[in-house]
């Protein structure tokens, strides 16, 4: 049940002092017959009387409360809804060569994929999303599916060394593509990162942009490395020392891929700004959702009403017939 005008509630509280003044009226009250002593009525029997002295002033109190309720307008609703949410199949396309373990975003590249793409999932519910790997070959870590829980703990096992060291850029794309060709959503998508030049694979990169884009599916490419050099880290007798090395990404490659696909080229030079790239990509690939909605709504103050001209009646009657008194 709901009101059409439900501050008239708070007349509700009005009652409160006027209890308080029946009360203190009923305390103050001068007797009407005023006689010495009144032991002698101590064990003389109660009239049914003394059991409805304050039945008017409860039933009074019951009519105000009843009155301010029908003029909250109180109603029922019969309300129906259905949502129809088309979610959007993605594949994360994430390379894992050794280039991956440069420490110019913290604590290092693929530390800093891997924690950005776990917000990303966490933020898309109703989505089915799966995961590629690529170094010098490419394989599924996690086909399409909406069990995030699983999906996020493959996220968090991804490691570099898994396959071969290198970087098959196609072979990604095409491995994810492979993924995605069957799907029937609406919306297909592959984000693709990486951090260097492709350099592995019998599928050149532009050659799997062309397929993805025979299948209607966009690939979002990032490139991911500061400008200039990164620290990367190298093994030297059993401590770890660090070398300078040369970010070295072929963007222009990445722009085509993203182009051909009618996707976007991002490039994230810092944690921030992988950050925002996610974000970004969020904001493009809305999950669709259509809500409808039906409510009807019926006046329901007759009954309250009724109650409140009841119970006036039922106080008119006990205070002049059975509790009439005597001026």
């Amino acid at each position: 049940m709901v009101f059409a005008h439900i501050e008239y509630l708070f007349l509700l509280l009005l009652l409160i002092p006027y209890i308080i003044w029946y009360i203190m009226k009923r305390h103050h009250n001068e007797a009407s017959l005023q006689i010495a002593d009144t032991s002698v009525y101590a064990t003389a029997p109660k009239s049914y009387k003394n059991y409805l002295l304050h039945v008017p002033f409860a039933l009074r109190m019951l009519t105000l409360a009843m009155i301010i309720i029908v003029l909250a307008r109180p109603q029922t609703t019969n309300s129906w809804q259905s949502s129809e949410v088309e979610g959007i199949d993605i594949m994360l396309a994430i390379d894992v060569s050794t280039s991956m373990l440069a420490e110019d975003l913290k604590p290092n590249r693929l530390e800093a994929a891997k924690e950005v793409a776990a917000e990303f999932v966490n933020g898309r519910p109703n989505d089915n999303i799966g995961i590629t790997l690529f170094a010098g070959e490419s394989f599924t870590q996690c086909p399409l599916t909406v069990d995030h829980a699983v999906l996020l703990n493959f996220i968090h096992g991804t490691r570099c060394g898994l396959i071969e060291d290198g970087t098959a850029v196609g072979m990604g794309i095409a491995n994810a593509v492979s993924r995605l060709k069957e799907s029937k959503a609406k919306s297909k998508v592959v984000i693709l990162l990486t951090d260097g030049t492709n350099n592995r694979g019998d599928i050149s990169p532009l050659t799997a942009a062309e397929i993805a884009k025979s299948f209607g599916i966009r690939v979002y490419t990032i490139g991911v490395g500061t400008n200039g050099e990164a620290p990367y880290p190298y093994p030297v007798g059993g401590t770890v020392q660090y070398v300078n090395m040369k970010v070295e990404i072929d963007e222009k490659t990445l722009a085509q891929i993203a182009s051909t696909t009618e996707g976007n080229y991002f490039r994230a030079t810092s944690n921030s700004k992988l950050k925002e790239v996610y974000e970004e990509i969020d904001k493009l690939e809305k999950t669709k959702l259509n809500v409808k909605e039906f409510s009807k709504r019926e006046e329901a103050y007759r009954g309250f009403a009724w109650v409140a001209f009841l119970s006036f009646l039922l106080e008119l009657l006990l205070r002049y017939t059975i509790l009439r008194r005597i001026p």
